[in-house]
C-alpha cells in the first residue's frame, strides 16, 4: 500500500532486507560478516544527562594515529553507512545528480541513491579492474560520486593502489572517488588512506564493525582532505556520536587493543584459508571467488543445498549474481562456527 504523503520515488522503494529483518532463526550466524570475537570494555554512566561531544577528540586523535592521517582528515559517523549517506546528501542534488558504482557491490550505495532521488550509473567490476580509466570517466556520465569498494563486498576481490591512484587522477575535478575500506584490515597494505591529502577528490570510508568486532556499536569514519571534511560537517547531525559509543571506540583504538585486533585478523585470515580448502573439496561447490576479506563467496550446483542449510539453522547470505540464484556468501567465524559449515559441506558432498 502506498502512502500519499511520500514522494513517488520513496513509495517505489523496498526496505533493506537482512536475515534479522526477516526474523530468521538459527544457531550459527555467518551472514553479516561480523567478527566472532567479543572483547570487553569499561563504560561510565555518570554523564548520560549531558549531550556528548559531536566529534570526540580522543577518538578522532586515536583513529588518526591508527590510520596514519591527521585529525583534521577525519569525521566520525554512525557506521560507514552514515558516511555514504552524508556524501550523497552533501554533494548530490536531489533529482539532478548521479553516482557510479561497480556491480556487484555493497547494496547501500544503491539504497542511499534511490532514497535520495539520485540516479545510479552501474558499471561492472570488470570495468573497474580492466577498463581504461578514461572509459570509466566517460561511462560515469558526469556522476558526482564514484564508489569503489576495496575489498569488494560481496565478491572479496581487491584492486591495486596503482589502479586506485589512476582512477582518482582520472576523475580529478570531475567527481569524488569514494574508496570503501570496510574490510581493509584483512589486507591493510592496500589502504588508500595515505593518499587523502595528495588528492582533492579522494574520500575513504572506514568502520569498526568488521575487524574491530564492534558491529553493534555502529561506528565509522570518513577520511578526506580538510576542505571536504569541513563541508560534510555542515550536513552532519548535531550529536551523531553517543557518549557510550565514544568511550568504547576510544578503548578499541588503544595500542593494546589494536594489537589484539591484528592477532584476531590473522586468525580469521587463516580460518578463511581453511574454509577455502574445504570448499574446494566439495563437488557441489561450482565456483569459489578469491577473497581478501572476512568472507568467501561461492556458487553451488543447486539452490536446494543453500535452503537446507538455512532451514537447519546455518544462516549464511544467499543472493542472485549474474542471473544465478545459487550464490552464497559465507562469513568467516570461529573454528567452532566453521566446523558447522564443514559438516554441512560433507553432508551435501554425498
Amino acid at each position: 500500500m502506498s502512502n500519499k504523503f511520500a514522494p513517488e520515488y520513496i513509495q517505489s522503494l523496498k526496505a533493506y532486507s537482512s536475515a534479522k529483518s526477516q526474523k530468521l532463526t538459527g544457531s550459527t550466524w555467518l551472514n553479516a560478516n561480523e567478527s566472532p570475537y567479543i572483547n570487553d570494555y569499561d563504560i561510565s554512566l555518570n554523564r548520560l544527562n549531558r549531550y556528548p561531544d559531536p566529534q570526540p577528540e580522543a577518538v578522532i586523535n586515536a583513529y588518526a594515529d591508527y590510520a596514519g592521517v591527521s585529525s583534521d582528515n577525519i569525521l566520525m559517523t554512525r557506521g560507514a553507512d552514515e558516511g555514504i549517506e552524508l556524501l550523497v546528501r552533501t554533494f548530490c542534488q536531489n533529482g539532478k545528480d548521479s553516482i557510479t558504482q561497480f556491480v556487484p557491490t555493497y547494496g547501500m550505495y544503491k539504497v542511499t541513491a534511490d532514497s535520495s532521488n539520485v540516479a545510479l550509473n552501474n558499471l561492472t567490476q570488470t570495468d573497474l579492474i580492466n577498463a581504461p580509466v578514461e572509459q570509466l570517466v566517460e561511462k560515469s556520465n558526469g556522476a558526482k560520486l564514484v564508489f569503489v569498494c576495496n575489498p569488494n563486498n560481496p565478491t572479496g576481490n581487491t584492486i591495486s593502489l596503482d589502479r586506485i591512484r589512476s582512477i582518482v587522477s582520472a576523475f580529478n575535478d570531475k567527481a569524488l572517488v569514494v574508496v570503501d575500506e570496510a574490510y581493509i584490515e584483512f589486507c591493510d597494505e592496500l589502504s588508500s588512506a595515505k593518499f587523502v591529502n595528495e588528492f582533492g577528490n579522494l574520500v575513504v570510508l572506514r568502520t569498526l564493525s568488521k575487524a574491530f568486532a564492534l558491529a553493534g556499536l555502529r561506528t565509522g569514519f570518513v577520511l578526506s582532505n580538510p576542505s571536504l571534511i569541513n563541508t560534510m560537517r555542515k550536513v552532519l547531525a548535531p550529536y551523531p556520536v553517543s557518549g557510550i559509543v565514544a568511550q568504547i571506540a576510544e578503548q578499541a583504538l588503544s595500542s593494546c587493543n589494536i594489537q589484539r585486533v591484528k592477532r584476531q585478523v590473522a586468525i580469521l585470515n587463516d580460518n578463511r584459508k581453511a574454509l577455502e580448502l574445504q570448499l574446494r573439496q566439495c563437488k557441489q561447490v561450482v565456483e569459489i571467488l578469491p577473497s581478501n576479506a572476512n568472507f568467501v563467496t561461492v556458487r553451488l550446483s543447486d539452490k536446494k543445498f543453500i535452503d537446507s542449510a538455512m532451514q537447519n539453522g546455518l544462516i549464511m547470505r544467499p543472493f542472485t549474481l549474474y542471473d544465478q540464484d545459487t550464490w552464497l556468501r559465507i562469513s568467516i567465524g570461529s573454528e567452532q562456527e566453521l566446523n558447522v559449515v564443514f559438516n554441512w559441506l560433507i553432508e551435501i558432498n554425498g
